[in-house]
C-alpha cells in the first residue's frame, strides 16, 4: 500500500472519529458522559435539546394582591430565607423547571422535576461565585439533570451532586422549600412575592403540560430501582440526615391523624407538620427550624434511594 493510500485512509478514519464524536455528543446534548458518576447508560434523553425547557434567568414578581391568575388550591414551591418569602408557581415551573434567583441577598436556583414532582431550591454559590444553571436534556432514574453554565457540569437534582463535568462530584446545598398551595403559603407569609407569569417566554400558563401524569401508575422513562409499596406517585416527604434516608407518605401521614407529632430519626429528635387539607409535609428540628426536606413521588425517592427508612402510623410516639 503507497503511502499516499496510508494517508487517505488515515485521513478517512479521522473523519469518521469527528464524525462519531459529533453524533455521540448530539445524542447527550452534547454533553461529555466518559467521567460520569452515574452509569452513562442510564442517562437517557427527555425528549427537548439543551435549554429546550428554558430556565428563567430574569425573574419578576408580584405582590400577593397582584397574583390574581393564581387559585387557592394552585400548588407552589415556597421559600422564606433572611426574611424574604417567595412563592414559585407549579404551573410556571411545568415549562421552565430553573428559576435563577436571589432570595434575601442569597444566589439561589429554585428548580422543580415534573416527572419525579420534586422541587428542590438550592444555594447557587461555588468557590465564592455566582453559579446559574440551565436544563440539560436528560435525565436520570427520570429526575431533571441541571448544568452549570460556567464549567457545564451535570448535576442530578436529587442526588444534589454533580455527576460529570469540572465539578464532577461537588455538592449542592438544600435551602427548606415548602411545596403547598397557595392560600396555605399566602396565609403563613402575606408578604410574600410571587413569580409573575411575565417571564418573557410565550407559554400558556393555564395548560398543564402533564395532566393526568400525578394519577396515573405509568412513568414516561425507566428507572433502576423500583418498589411497590405504594402507588409510584404517591406523595412523600423525604428527609436525609447524615447519609441516611427516611420517606414519610402523605397516606400514612393522613391515617395518623395529627398535624405535627414528634419522630427520632439518625439520632436527631424531628418534628413532623402534616397539613392534610393543602396536601404538604415539612420537617423541623429540635430547635424549630426547617430541614431541607424533598417533596417527591414514591417512585423516584425509592429510586435514588432504595435503603431508605419508611414511616408507618403505627410507628408514631406519643405527641409532646
Amino acid at each position: 500500500m503507497t503511502r499516499t493510500q496510508l494517508l487517505k485512509i488515515g485521513l478517512l478514519l479521522a473523519l469518521l472519529a469527528i464524525l462519531a464524536a459529533t453524533v455521540a455528543g448530539r445524542e447527550n446534548n452534547g454533553f461529555d458522559l466518559s467521567d460520569s458518576l452515574i452509569p452513562a447508560d442510564e442517562i437517557l434523553l427527555g425528549g427537548p435539546a439543551r435549554d429546550g425547557i428554558p430556565a428563567i434567568d430574569r425573574p419578576r414578581f408580584v405582590n400577593s394582591a397582584q397574583a390574581d391568575f393564581l387559585a387557592d388550591k394552585d400548588r407552589v414551591l415556597a421559600v422564606m430565607h433572611n426574611g424574604e418569602a417567595k412563592a414559585y408557581p407549579i404551573a410556571i415551573l411545568n415549562w421552565h423547571e430553573v428559576v435563577n434567583d436571589t432570595i434575601g441577598g442569597m444566589p439561589v436556583a429554585v428548580t422543580y422535576c415534573p416527572l419525579c414532582g420534586t422541587g428542590v431550591a438550592f444555594a447557587a454559590q461555588r468557590g465564592g461565585e455566582r453559579h446559574t444553571f440551565g436544563v440539560s436534556g436528560l435525565l436520570y432514574n427520570s429526575d431533571v439533570l441541571l448544568y452549570d453554565r460556567e464549567t457545564e457540569s451535570l448535576w442530578s437534582q436529587l442526588l444534589m451532586q454533580a455527576i460529570s463535568g469540572p465539578a464532577k462530584g461537588e455538592t449542592l446545598t438544600p435551602l427548606a422549600l415548602s411545596h403547598t398551595n397557595w392560600q396555605a403559603w399566602r396565609e403563613e407569609h402575606p408578604g410574600t412575592l410571587v413569580l409573575s407569569t411575565d417571564t418573557g417566554f410565550e407559554r400558556d400558563y393555564r395548560r398543564d403540560p402533564y395532566a393526568g401524569y400525578s394519577s396515573d401508575t405509568g412513568l414516561y422513562f425507566p428507572v433502576s430501582r423500583q418498589s411497590r409499596r405504594f402507588h409510584p406517585k404517591e406523595r412523600v416527604l423525604g428527609v436525609e440526615i447524615d447519609g441516611r434516608f427516611k420517606a414519610y407518605p402523605y397516606t400514612e401521614l393522613a391515617r395518623l391523624g395529627q398535624a405535627e407529632f414528634p419522630d427520632r430519626f439518625a439520632d436527631r429528635d424531628l418534628r413532623i407538620h402534616f397539613d392534610r387539607s393543602n396536601e404538604s409535609a415539612r420537617a423541623f428540628d429540635d430547635a424549630g427550624r426547617q430541614l431541607p426536606a424533598v417533596s417527591s413521588f414514591w417512585f423516584a425517592w425509592f429510586a435514588f434511594h432504595p435503603d431508605t427508612e419508611v414511616f408507618t402510623a403505627g410507628d408514631a410516639t406519643t405527641p409532646r
